[in-house]
């Protein structure tokens, strides 16, 4: 399926295909608020990072699920990195 994403390292918006399947996603289903991390995916050698909200998944390079543990607390970390648009 076609979505937009943000990609921080060239500042702007793009448009990708990405599969979501349970072998390249993680989904957290428990949240406190909007801006709590829903999934992480590796994509192309990078990380895609959804919120809860209504706001663009962050295209990171160079990271992966396995890398941070699949952990919710270390993507939100690398989120808020990016976090400028």
């Amino acid at each position: 399926m076609e979505i937009t994403v943000y990609n921080p390292q060239k500042g702007r918006l793009e448009a990708i295909e990405v599969e979501y399947s349970p072998e390249n996603t993680t989904w957290f289903d428990n949240y406190t608020d909007n801006s709590d991390i829903y999934m992480i995916t590796d994509f192309e050698g990078g990380l895609l990072i959804k919120d809860y909200d209504y706001s663009y998944p962050r295209y990171v390079y160079d990271i992966s699920r396995a890398e941070i543990d699949y952990d919710r607390a270390k993507a939100k970390e690398i989120a808020l990195l990016y976090i400028d648009y």
